[in-house]
């Protein structure tokens, strides 16, 4: 008897490390993490066996949502998800494993998330993987397809994989914004900084210390007090 993987006829190994080389290429081409995910959950339709739609669910602050989907079927699944409470999607983030359902219609761990993706979706098989990079979850991968069944041994191989790729470029990404952050804080309390200096003919350490009095006495963070001088400077002009 075939096994899942030679079924799917997408298990050779060099098949496979094209597939993986071609999904860094996109990480690396991509100029935005936006972009980024974007192209990875429509590269996951056209590579992952039996993934016919596919979403990329994100964890901000204490709720989850679907920025980045393949077409319009996923974000109608993972809105049913929220809603209920229920689902693989949040069984990945929550329990750190892989979920996998071969038909919604009969399953029997989410019944108010099941019954209404089937009748309303018409999606029959779902597969979700955590996005995590260490033991940071930021949220899951999701392959769907109207087929029951619909996922092999590859969709579990190269749907890892593709999953792995998106939280590192979620974690490059967040880790470029702080860092960006960061730097534009720094610039901001270096021109304000140069405004009191010229103001008060004071030295860049008394001026420094002023801001940080300021920002001790108003109990706000010293790159707020900072943006709120230059803009104030700015103003003036």
């Amino acid at each position: 008897m075939a096994t899942d993987a030679e079924e799917s006829g997408a298990g050779h190994p060099a098949d496979l490390a094209e597939t993986f080389e071609g999904i860094a290429r996109i990480l690396f081409l991509s100029p935005t993490l936006e972009e980024a995910l974007g192209q990875i959950v429509h590269a996951a339709v056209a590579v992952i066996p039996g993934c016919a739609h596919a979403s990329v669910s994100l964890i901000a602050k204490r709720s989850i949502s679907t920025p980045n989907s393949s077409d319009e079927v996923p974000l109608l699944v993972d809105a049913i998800q929220y809603e209920t409470d229920q689902g693989p999607c949040l069984e990945a983030i929550r329990e750190h494993e892989v979920f996998r359902s071969d038909d919604l219609l009969s399953e029997g761990r989410w019944p108010e998330f099941s019954k209404r993706a089937a009748e309303e979706t018409g999606v029959r098989s779902m597969l979700s993987f955590r996005l995590f990079v260490l033991e940071d979850t930021m949220g899951a991968l999701n392959l769907y397809s109207k087929e029951p069944a619909a996922f092999v041994a590859d969709s579990y191989t190269i749907g890892a994989v593709f999953a792995a790729h998106a939280a590192v470029a979620m974690s490059a990404s967040r880790k470029f914004e702080s860092l960006n952050a960061g730097m534009l804080s720094r610039a901001t309390i270096e021109q304000a900084k140069g405004i009191i200096m010229a103001t008060t003919r004071c030295t860049a350490d008394e001026a420094f210390e002023l801001l940080r009095q300021q920002s001790q006495a108003l109990n706000e963070k010293l790159r707020d007090i900072a943006a709120e001088l230059v803009e104030r400077s700015a103003n003036s002009k």
